[in-house]
């Protein structure tokens, strides 16, 4: 059920390195953003906006019945793109949660969406996020795979003690292949884009490392799958088969 004080937004660029405009590439017969979009709103908690310096973005994302905001061109991080549009969506401050999804994540599963928001419940966590086991023998090493070292929070819940690109932890057991999406507290995110980059986020390349060398709290619901995330021409092959089914079934009104 959609809840007035959550607001989903997307930051989109079109700048990206090695798939540049990418969130207009067109994965069965819709553009990537748009997939996301739709995705999101199944969620069915709360509204869904995206946030781009990107007039073209924001004219795909309404054209097909979303709502886009737009924002100033040289942000740093998607974290800071979402709060200057937290800003012009919601400036009385009646929004508590807002969840950050990537634009590039269009097989994002909506029930992994919801995920997110558990943690919240608990008022010691500032920020939530997801996880998944790790499956595959060459993810342990690999350093794009981001790896979430945690303790146990409670069932499928980690609260995360580090965030590394190395095979971490050591020896037997398993690993969890950290997933960029993230549900903050107002309170939260504004204290986030206020810090300075911190040694080990810079050292790992890492934001997430920033809240942690803070003393922020960060917990992770384990889900089931990764999603694909789309950064070049082989990954938006795939997505396009992956897709090949037709686009989710949300409708979105104009």
């Amino acid at each position: 059920m959609a809840r007035s004080d959550t607001l989903i937004l997307i930051p989109a660029r079109m700048a990206a390195t090695r798939l540049p405009g990418k969130p207009l590439k067109h994965i069965g017969g819709l553009p990537m953003i748009v997939h996301v979009v739709r995705r999101a709103m199944d969620a069915g908690i709360g509204r869904v906006a995206v946030a781009t310096d990107s007039p073209d973005i924001a004219a795909a994302v309404k054209s097909h019945g979303g709502e886009a905001v737009m924002t100033r061109a040289d942000h740093p991080s998607g974290s800071d793109r979402i709060f200057e549009a937290l800003g012009t969506i919601d400036p009385g401050g009646g929004i508590a949660t807002i969840i950050n999804v990537q634009g590039d994540l269009p097989t994002i599963a909506p029930a992994d969406i919801r995920a997110v928001i558990a943690p919240l419940e608990d008022r010691a966590v500032d920020i939530s996020t997801l996880a998944a086991v790790i499956r595959k023998d060459e993810e342990h090493t690999n350093p794009n795979v981001v790896k979430l070292v945690g303790t146990s929070a409670g069932r499928d819940r980690l609260r995360a003690l580090y965030f590394t690109r190395a095979t971490a932890p050591a020896n037997d057991g398993p690993r969890h292949h950290h997933i960029g999406l993230y549900a903050y507290r107002r309170e939260a995110l504004a204290r986030f884009v206020a810090l300075p980059p911190s040694p080990l986020e810079q050292r790992e390349k890492l934001e997430q490392l920033r809240a942690l060398e803070a003393g922020m709290r960060i917990d992770a619901m384990i889900v089931d799958s990764v999603p694909l995330g789309v950064d070049t021409p082989d990954d938006l092959e795939t997505a396009r088969r992956l897709l090949a089914g037709g686009p989710p079934p949300t409708t979105m009104s104009t």
